[in-house]
């Protein structure tokens, strides 16, 4: 793993600790670690309901495209 330098705000530091003295996570780094990694998938989904939305756009605009759900089993 690549190490990088962080600054945070005295607030935050004192919260990820608080949540390490709680058990929440390992270490700091485990903490920024999976924060990132939350953030990564909420993108994700995200990304995931842009495309749904656009598609259920699509499907009103051209309802004779859709297949029916019977055809897909």
């Amino acid at each position: 793993m690549a190490q990088v330098q962080l600054r945070l705000s005295q607030k935050t530091l004192e919260e990820l600790d608080r949540w390490i003295a709680e058990g929440r996570f390992k270490n700091r780094s485990d903490a920024i670690r999976t924060i990132i990694s939350f953030y990564e998938e909420r993108e994700k989904t995200r990304k995931f309901l842009k495309m749904l939305t656009t598609r259920s756009e699509e499907a009103k605009k051209y309802p004779e495209a859709l297949i029916p759900l019977e055809d897909l089993q």
